[in-house]
C-alpha cells in the first residue's frame, strides 16, 4: 500500500484520512444555534423591525394616494357632477399627511420595546382616520346618475384602494381592516335600508376582497417575520464565527510565535549542548580504554562504557533535533553545489556496509548510467540516504536484501529509492512514522530504537530543494522510500566532444 507524503515540514501527527473542524467554531455555531431555537419572545422581538420598515414604506409612497384621490375625484366629478366629492378629496388629503407626519415623526424615535407599542396604536389611529375617509365615500350616491355606473365606479374605487392599503400596511398589522372595516359598515346599513340589490352586491364584492387581501397581506406578514428570522440568525452565526475565528487566529498566532521562539532557541544551544557531551565522550572512552592506567575496579570499567554509548545516543539526538530546528527556524542554509547522485548513493552504500554484512543483509544496486549532475548541497543529500539507509538495514531481519535504485523521474527530475523486504507499516501509521519523535509498532518492538526524527529531517530537506518524498509500504513486504529532486535541479551535461571520450562515474569499494 502506498502513501504519498507532501513534502511540507510541520511536523504535528495528523491523521489525513479524516476532515478536522475547528472546535471551538463548531461549539459557538451550536450556542448560537440553540441560544436562537430557545428564544421565547417569538415575533415580539421583531416588532421594531416591522415598525420601521412600515414607516419608510410610507415615506416612501407617500404620492401614490393623493394621485389616486385626485384620479378618484376628477373621475366622480366627470361622471355625476357632485361637488361634494371635493371635500371629501380635501378631508383624505389631510388624514393623509397626518398619517406622513406620524411617519416622519417616528422615524426620529430611538425605538425602544415601550415606544414601539405606543407608536403602532398611533399609526393605527391614523389608518382608522383614512378608515373614516373611505366611509364617508362609500355613504355617497347620485340620485342624478341613473343606472348602474355609479355603483361601478363606487365598487371599483374601494376596490383599488383596498388593494392598495392592503400592500402598503403589509408590515403594520390589521391596518387594512381598520381602515375598511368602517367602509363595509356603512355599505351593509346602506344595502339594508335599501334593500337594493346592487347594493348587496357592492357590499358583499368589498366585503369579500378585504377578507382576501388581509389574508394576503397577513401571509406577506408572515414570510416578511420568516425572512428577518433567517436574517437574525444568519448574522449572529456570522458574527460568532468571527468571534471565534479571531480566538482561534490569536491562539495559532501565538503557538506559531512559541513554536518559533523553541525553534531559535535550541538552533542558538548548539555549541552549548555540543561542547560538553564531547567532553563528556572523550574521557569516558580514555577511562573505558584505560588509556592512563588500569582501571581497579572492573565495575567502573563497563560504567565508563555505558556513559560513553549513552552520550553518543545523546549526541546524536542532540544533533538531528538541532537540525530540525534550524530547518523550522530558517536558519539552515544549503551549500549547493554540482554533484553526482550516483557516486553520493556509492558512498552512502559503502558507510553502511559493515552494519548490512553483520546481519548479512545484501545490498543490491540498480544504477541508470550516464546521468547528469545535480544542484543541492552534498552534506543534505548525503545525510538523506544515510538516514534511508540506516533505517533499512535496521528493520530488515536477518538474511535480507535492500534494494537501492538512481534514476530519472517522469517529469525529468532523479531519485533515489531504497526498498527493502523487511517487516513493513501498516497504513494508519504512515502519517505517525513521518512525524516528528513518531515510531510505529515495528520500531517500538525491535531493540534498535532510534529518535523518530529521521524521516521528519528527510521531509524537511528534500522540501528545502524543492522536492519530494514518498513513504510506500505494506505490512510483511517491505518499505520503500522515494526522494525525488525536481527537474530544476538538474544540470543538463554540454554536448560531447567528439575527440574526447566520455567520462565513466568513479567506482568505489569499501570492506
Amino acid at each position: 500500500m502506498s502513501s504519498g507524503v507532501s513534502s511540507s515540514t510541520d511536523k504535528i501527527i495528523v491523521d489525513k484520512s479524516r476532515s478536522h473542524r475547528n472546535k471551538a467554531v463548531s461549539k459557538a455555531v451550536r450556542a448560537t444555534r440553540e441560544r436562537l431555537q430557545t428564544s421565547g419572545k417569538g415575533a415580539q422581538v421583531f416588532d421594531r423591525d416591522m415598525l420601521s420598515l412600515h414607516i419608510n414604506t410610507m415615506l416612501q409612497g407617500a404620492l401614490i394616494l393623493p394621485l389616486f384621490v385626485a384620479v378618484v375625484a376628477g373621475a366622480g366629478l366627470y361622471i355625476s357632477g357632485d361637488a361634494r366629492l371635493l371635500p371629501w378629496a380635501l378631508l383624505t388629503l389631510a388624514a393623509h399627511s397626518i398619517n406622513l407626519l406620524l411617519a416622519r415623526r417616528a422615524a426620529r424615535v430611538e425605538w425602544t420595546a415601550e415606544k414601539t407599542k405606543v407608536w403602532r396604536r398611533r399609526l393605527l389611529v391614523g389608518q382608522l382616520l383614512l378608515g373614516g375617509c373611505w366611509a364617508v365615500f362609500a355613504s355617497g350616491d347620485c340620485a342624478s346618475c341613473g343606472g348602474e355606473g355609479f355603483y361601478f365606479y363606487k365598487g371599483a374605487v374601494l376596490l383599488i384602494a383596498i388593494s392598495i392599503t392592503a400592500m402598503g400596511n403589509v408590515m403594520l398589522r390589521q391596518a387594512s381592516l381598520i381602515a375598511f372595516l368602517p367602509a363595509i359598515a356603512v355599505l351593509a346599513l346602506q344595502a339594508f335600508l335599501s334593500g337594493n340589490m346592487l347594493d348587496l352586491g357592492l357590499t358583499g364584492m368589498c366585503a369579500t376582497a378585504l377578507a382576501l387581501f388581509h389574508y394576503i397581506s397577513d401571509r406577506l406578514h408572515r414570510s416578511s417575520l420568516t425572512l428577518m428570522s433567517y436574517q437574525s440568525e444568519k448574522d449572529d452565526l456570522i458574527a460568532e464565527l468571527e468571534v471565534a475565528k479571531s480566538v482561534s487566529d490569536e491562539a495559532r498566532r501565538r503557538a506559531e510565535e512559541a513554536n518559533l521562539a523553541k525553534s531559535r532557541f535550541l538552533a542558538s544551544m548548539s555549541h552549548e549542548l555540543r561542547t560538553p557531551l564531547n567532553a563528556i565522550l572523550g574521557f569516558s572512552e580514555v577511562m573505558a580504554h584505560e588509556v592512563l592506567g588500569p582501571m581497579p575496579n572492573a565495575t567502573y570499567k563497563d560504567y565508563a562504557g555505558d556513559i560513553h554509548r549513552s552520550g553518543q545516543h545523546l549526541l546524536n539526538l542532540i544533533n538531528e533535533i538541532l537540525d530540525l530546528s534550524r530547518i523550522e527556524a530558517g536558519r539552515y542554509e544549503l551549500s549547493e553545489e554540482a554533484l553526482s547522485l550516483l557516486d553520493v548513493a556509492e558512498d552512502c552504500i559503502g558507510m553502511v556496509q559493515l552494519r548490512a554484512r553483520a546481519k548479512n543483509i545484501s545490498i543490491h544496486q540498480q544504477f541508470e548510467p550516464n546521468l547528469p549532475q545535480v544542484w543541492a548541497d552534498e552534506k543534505s543529500i548525503r545525510q538523506v540516504l544515510l538516514n534511508l539507509l540506516s533505517n533499512a538495514v535496521k528493520f530488515t531481519s536477518q538474511g535480507g536484501e535492500v534494494v537501492v535504485k538512481v534514476g530519472w523521474t517522469a517529469g525529468g527530475g532523479q531519485y533515489v529509492a531504497i526498498k527493502d523486504n523487511g517487516p513493513g507499516i501498516a497504513e494508519e501509521e504512515i502519517p505517525v512514522v513521518l512525524s516528528a519523535f513518531g515510531q510505529g509498532a515495528i520500531a517500538i518492538k525491535s531493540a534498535e530504537q532510534g529518535t523518530g526524527l529521521g524521516l521528519p529531517i528527510v521531509q524537511a530537506i528534500l522540501a528545502k530543494h524543492d522536492g519530494q518524498f514518498i513513504l510506500k509500504s505494506k505490512l510483511r513486504e517491505g518499505t520503500e522510500a522515494i526522494a525525488i529532486l525536481p527537474a530544476t535541479r538538474v544540470l543538463q551535461s554540454l554536448p560531447a566532444v567528439e575527440d574526447t571520450p566520455a567520462v565513466e562515474p568513479r567506482r568505489r569499494s569499501f570492506a
